[in-house]
């Protein structure tokens, strides 16, 4: 590709969309992985893809030099969807209308991974290398909190000097510069159970004691600081003329700094209930470092097409959690402009392709983080 086209991107994005790759569909996501891997053999990158566990695809990895050595740059994206398989043949074909392609995944994030690829493409067969160092990692299991690969994510990021994530852009074509967290904790009260009618005073509801547990955590919320506590979902008892012995909840929180999670961590553990963590994701704030790459990218994007639209706090989590939680610079919303993720209107703006792949071929090759 030695000048990426609008035509040429949205073809290869076509066959990655029209493999259908739900998270827990293994054989779907390494499909999608053998798309990525003959891309990245066909321009000399050396593949490692590691075999899935738990019922999850492989992970992938390539590694491609750079004009100089040293820690390089990490590329992050996942190759899993939310859509379930059928979606393609039903509600959410693979169409391009009015200027916006449609389909399951192509916004979040097919077309970032793409347009990616499609960076390197232009490289090399400009005959040119990266400034630094690439590996790019595809994760099979983002769309549920990367439980099995986080760690790996987390070894690579710190044998980089960046990392560069290409979920989507953000209102219209905003860069994400930090991420709330998430936290999730599985709860269970336990009290005794009695004959609702003649033993009631022998019994200690678990549902009262958690109720009780949920007004004290929800009581947390704190808009003004973007920090939400929900009890998503919520079951106990067995009969209604029986005391319930047991109740169950999950507790689902927005944290937007490691403040409001120590906040809830504290919280749920002065709780007289059972909690257990779950998966979740660190919150990480934009340093000098990431505004300088924010910067960088701005002006690199300056006078084109699709300008960089400005910077944001994203509240939903991304691999990039675990990366800049770590401290490595971390720029995200590297993807595609659209909208709809995770909805039958997911879509991208097909104008978008060549000139955030354009930006993303100049950040790999120019950047060069302190």
């Amino acid at each position: 590709m030695q000048e990426p086209t609008e035509a040429a991107i949205l073809a290869t994005l076509r066959a990655w969309v029209e493999t259908e790759s739900p998270t827990r569909h293994a054989a779907g996501v390494n499909r999608v992985a053998d798309l990525a891997e003959g891309q990245l053999r066909a321009i000399g990158a050396a593949i490692e893809r590691r075999p899935g566990r738990d019922g999850m695809g492989d992970l992938l990895l390539a590694r491609l030099p750079g004009e100089r050595d040293g820690p390089g740059l990490l590329l992050l994206g996942h190759m899993d969807t939310v859509h379930p398989v059928g979606t393609l043949a039903g509600p959410l074909p693979f169409r391009v209308e009015d200027g916006r392609a449609y389909g399951p995944g192509i916004y979040d994030m097919k077309a970032g991974n793409v347009m990616a690829l499609a960076a390197l493409e232009h490289l090399h067969a400009r005959g040119e290398r990266p400034l630094l160092p690439v590996t790019v990692m595809l994760i099979p299991d983002e769309e549920l909190g990367s439980p099995t690969t986080r760690a790996a994510i987390e070894a690579e990021a710190r044998r980089h000097a960046a990392a560069l994530v290409f979920e989507p852009s953000g209102e219209g074509g905003k860069l994400t510069v930090a991420r709330h967290g998430i936290a999730r904790w599985r709860l269970r009260a336990r009290g005794r159970s009695a004959h609702a009618g003649a033993y009631h005073a022998d019994g200690i509801s678990a549902v009262r004691i958690m109720a009780q547990a949920v007004l004290a955590l929800e009581g947390l919320t704190d808009h003004a600081r973007n920090f939400c506590v929900n009890i998503g979902t919520i079951a106990g008892g067995t009969h209604e003329n029986m005391v319930p012995a047991e109740c169950s909840a999950i507790c689902y929180a927005l944290v937007p700094t490691a403040r409001e999670a120590q906040e809830l961590e504290q919280a749920v553990a002065a709780l007289p209930v059972e909690a257990e963590p779950g998966l979740g994701r660190p919150p990480y704030g934009k340093t000098p470092a990431i505004q300088a790459m924010f910067d960088h990218a701005a002006h690199l994007a300056a006078g084109s097409a699709f300008p960089v639209a400005g910077e944001r706090v994203a509240g939903g989590g991304s691999d990039g959690n675990f990366t800049g939680a770590l401290g490595v610079p971390t720029l995200d919303g590297l993807g595609a402009i659209g909208a709809g993720p995770h909805t039958l209107e997911e879509h991208i703006l097909t104008a978008c392709l060549v000139p955030r792949t354009r930006l993303i071929a100049g950040l790999l090759r120019t950047l060069n983080p302190p």
